[in-house]
């Protein structure tokens, strides 16, 4: 069983009431798999989203095509992006 004093301990620091913190933990345990994992992509999805609308701040000029390489350098390695798609971030930049 959980013992939200282990968790303070572990972490050193805790403002949340043991018995809410209890309370927090075993809804989580108790939410199906497939919840979790659709949140999980839709907190994806709402962070690429802003990273796009950051893009298109700093590049407002540039293409769609020219906005999905550079979002796709901010998840990919460079070596990737040079070799999938010869976009190279530290030359075109992020």
């Amino acid at each position: 069983m959980f013992d939200a004093r282990q968790m303070r301990n572990r972490s050193g620091v805790s403002d949340t009431d043991p018995d809410i913190e209890r309370r927090l933990i075993e809804m989580i345990r108790a939410t199906p798999d497939w919840v979790k994992f659709e949140r999980i992509a839709s907190m994806t999805a709402t962070c690429r989203r802003l990273a796009l609308i950051g893009l298109r701040d700093r590049y407002p000029q540039a293409t769609e095509e020219e906005l999905k390489l550079r979002l796709a350098s901010l998840e990919l390695d460079r070596e990737t992006m040079i070799k999938v798609f010869h976009w190279d971030p530290q030359v075109e930049g992020y």
